[in-house]
């Protein structure tokens, strides 16, 4: 060690003494760096002598009846796992059952049921289910994913400084497209340097390596799946073009199934403010230092803004022009309110209720809500989802995830769940299976922008794209259905529960989530005896302030025991 890791040293471990949680995030990256570090020297000291070890078990029998203990301890614990977990929650085995009947479809409509590679399937299921545990289940994981996340958002928010000073503060607190859009041309800048630097690399290779070996796919479609985490659809199989023009259809089907299935880093930034060996196939890019991959990243990422930007005007043009024919068409025939877009009141219990219709009603009253519910989503959420998932395939998930942000903040501002029997908000377990359901590219619009990136680099496979893209569109989407179900069966409340007695004994004029919650559970402990005074029973019995605490709800919500 040279006095300059001294020094650092030396100044980490003050940084740390002095504010051990503002020196959190220097301590985080100080022991990842660390870790690359030791990874690498155990990898040069330890490395051979270890394959040299493991090279007997490759084609043995050991490995066999291995992979079968395996195999029954997994199923033995899954079994028990759900026997035990879903005692208090059983609505979580509605989510179960939701990732059986989407494999099932897969597997149904698959051409080569007997080419099904189950170690892939149920290898991949089993990794996200395990990952899901530890982020949603444990605390040190919520903890730390949550950590994350801050950091993420604290991050993107440096986007504020370059384009206040370009639009101006107005424009960027007001206006959508200068508030989202340059995060995606600042994240791609960053990307662009830490590709030039060699980290992201060095990330992809190690993520493909591990999928590859468990498994059990090939090197060039797991090298273009784990390029998506960081990069666009189109972007990816640049990782492995030089390969494209030799790949099976089924590994070509299973690059774009990665594309449809996932969202890139580039796109999560505006969402948030709103054998052959893998070495050899990362390619180095072309830019001289960090300045000029600043630069072009930047400068790259002007194209993928302008066509998010171009999306949203187009497709939200077109719906508001097929909304204005539908109503237009449906008014000479006496049928008001015909659009593209659902109604959300109570025509899924009163058919008769409403006597607005709606093509996306109708769509997912027959297909997406049952398969809605199935994923996990409470009978009475299920229509507004429903639309969420048909905006998101049939326009694209940015409008998708702003509708359901609207949902969002209409729940945290206390406003009520109906009003004129129509639903203004979803629950918060809705509100967590909906995020993980729009999670991807799966669209319409998608398929243009995949058969144009992939016949660019292979123009002579164009008919053999054209013939696989809409299959790995549809398995995309059932991807994101099926990530959607594991967060129903994962998820629980957490935290303690609102103490409504004490929160009522309190004064409050505002409305919140919490306010709404308690002031409902007044309202259904309160009845009106012969005088119409009002009698309080459950934890409001014989509470001085039970009165009072129900005239001030009264003033915020409408319920009959404010009559």
């Amino acid at each position: 060690m040279g006095w300059s890791d001294f020094s650092y040293a030396a100044y980490l471990l003050a940084a740390c003494i002095l504010n051990f949680q503002r020196a959190l995030a220097l301590f985080v990256l100080t022991c990842l760096v660390l870790l690359v570090l030791v990874h690498r020297f155990l990898k040069k000291i330890f490395g051979k002598k270890l394959t040299r070890c493991l090279k007997p078990l490759k084609n043995s029998r050991l490995k066999l009846w291995m992979k079968w203990v395996f195999a029954g301890v997994a199923l033995i614990g899954l079994i028990l796992w759900l026997a035990l977990d879903t005692a208090q929650r059983p609505e979580q085995l509605i989510s179960f059952a939701g990732i059986c009947m989407f494999v099932l479809i897969l597997f149904a409509c698959s051409k080569h049921h007997s080419a099904v590679s189950w170690r892939a399937v149920l290898w991949g299921l089993g990794l996200q289910f395990v990952f899901g545990i530890f982020v949603i289940r444990t605390d040190p994981g919520f903890i730390a994913f949550q950590w994350l996340g801050d950091q993420i958002q604290i991050f993107l928010n440096y986007t504020v400084a370059g384009s206040s000073f370009v639009f101006g503060d107005m424009l960027v607190k007001d206006v959508f497209a200068f508030q989202s859009l340059p995060i995606i041309l600042f994240f791609g800048c960053v990307m662009s340097i830490l590709y030039y630097l060699g980290l992201m690399q060095w990330i992809v290779q190690k993520i493909a390596w591990f999928l590859q070996i468990t498994m059990g796919t090939t090197a060039t479609e797991t090298l273009a799946v784990t390029g998506n985490i960081f990069v666009g659809m189109t972007e990816a199989p640049l990782l492995i073009r030089p390969y494209l023009a030799d790949m099976t259809l089924s590994e070509i089907h299973a690059v774009m199934t990665g594309g449809f299935a996932t969202i890139s880093g580039t796109v999560l930034g505006a969402f948030i403010s709103f054998g052959v060996g893998i070495d050899c196939m990362i390619t180095p890019g072309k830019e001289r230092n960090v300045l000029e991959a600043a630069s072009n990243g930047a400068a790259d990422a002007v194209g993928l803004a302008a066509n998010v930007a171009a999306n949203l005007i187009a497709f939200l043009a077109v719906l508001a022009f097929i909304n204005a024919a539908l109503s237009w068409l449906g008014e000479l025939v006496d049928i008001h309110g015909l659009t593209f877009q659902v109604k959300n009141c109570i025509c899924w219990a009163v058919p008769l209720g409403c006597m607005s219709l709606s093509l996306t009603q109708v769509i997912c009253s027959y297909i997406l809500r049952p398969m809605v519910f199935m994923m996990g989503v409470d009978w009475a959420d299920c229509p507004m989802v429903a639309e969420l998932v048909g905006i998101k395939f049939f326009t694209n998930e940015f409008v998708a995830y702003q509708q359901l942000s609207q949902y969002k903040n209409k729940r945290l501002s206390g406003v009520e769940e109906w009003i004129g029997g129509e639903k203004q908000w979803i629950s918060v377990r809705a509100e967590i299976i909906t995020t993980f359901s729009l999670c991807g590219f799966a669209n319409l619009s998608s398929i243009g922008i995949t058969l144009g990136g992939l016949t660019s680099m292979v123009p002579h496979r164009k008919s053999e794209l054209s013939k696989v893209v809409i299959s790995a569109l549809f398995t995309g989407a059932c991807v994101s259905l099926i990530s959607a179900c594991v967060a129903g069966i994962l998820y629980v409340p957490r935290g303690a529960e609102t103490d409504c007695v004490s929160f009522l004994n309190t004064s409050f004029t505002n409305r919140t989530y919490e306010t709404y919650v308690c002031c409902r559970e007044l309202f259904q402990s309160t009845s009106l005896n012969g005088t119409n005074r009002p009698s309080f029973s459950g934890p409001w019995e014989d509470k001085e302030f039970s009165a009072i605490a129900l005239v001030n709800c009264c003033e915020l919500y409408t319920s009959a025991v404010c009559a």
